[in-house]
């Protein structure tokens, strides 16, 4: 019977780690939960990022899945599943939140809108499913931005233009949003792209943990916010839907 290849167990126990639980994770973590010396944890880490299967932050030196892995295409998923998944808990969000629900996924350094559920009342509203919004100021592609690698990399080298006046550009500030939705688990635009209009929203993940889209709430600012913060009630109710829709693809607990 041939035998494994140590170096190759010992990457892969590694891809799993990073792809588990918190995203960023330093040399020492790394190293001391493998079991591993710190030597030879640098070593496979220094392989998979020059084949960017693993990027390290310049600022923390701490390491995170890279591009490439989501580009092989395994970890992404089919956006009709997504969908299916997606319907029971999207409608019962809007009914409770009162508010327009989106489902969106990475698409040419945008996020594509993938499903719709108009605000449960009478107003005249228009399907936006397929329609394009930016990675940098709103709350779907901010989530995206911060938990999936490849959204990452692509808000980054795009062009971060300026909607309003509350509109995050600078690189800098803009990793800092993103260390903020990972910090607290989810994302927040309050007239940062249309004037008047408040968004918040959550990642959704598959089995393997990785993150396949997001799902979010849009509306009025004088609905979605209290006092000038988002309402408790409606991130509480937001971030349930994407544990759930998560679930049911397979994520497990959260």
């Amino acid at each position: 019977m041939a035998r494994n290849i140590q170096s190759l167990e010992r990457a892969a126990a590694m891809l799993r780690l990073l792809a588990g639980g918190e995203r960023r994770l330093g040399l020492s973590d790394i190293a001391s939960s493998l079991g591993l010396a710190k030597g030879t944890a640098h070593g496979i880490l220094r392989t998979l990022q020059q084949e960017g299967f693993v990027e390290q932050d310049a600022a923390s030196g701490r390491y995170q899945l890279g591009a490439e892995l989501l580009r092989l295409g395994t970890t992404y998923l089919d956006v009709h599943e997504l969908r299916a998944r997606a319907l029971v808990w999207t409608d019962d969000l809007a009914r409770s939140s009162g508010e327009s629900v989106y489902v969106g996924v990475l698409h040419q350094q945008g996020v594509l809108i993938v499903h719709h559920v108009f605000r449960p009342d009478d107003s005249r509203q228009v399907l936006e499913i397929g329609a394009m919004q930016p990675l940098h100021s709103t709350a779907l592609g901010k989530v995206l931005s911060a938990y999936d690698p490849v959204a990452h990399s692509e808000a980054l080298e795009s062009e971060r233009k300026a909607f309003t006046d509350l509109t995050v550009c600078d690189r800098d500030d803009f990793e800092g949003v993103l260390d903020l939705t990972r910090a607290r688990g989810y994302a927040a635009d309050v007239e940062e792209t249309w004037t008047g209009v408040a968004s918040l929203a959550a990642p959704i993940h598959d089995r393997r943990r990785m993150p396949v889209g997001a799902v979010g709430i849009t509306g009025a600012v004088e609905r979605v916010c209290h006092d000038g913060e988002l309402r408790p009630e409606l991130i509480a109710a937001v971030r349930d839907c994407a544990r759930a829709v998560s679930r049911d693809l397979g994520a497990g607990r959260f």
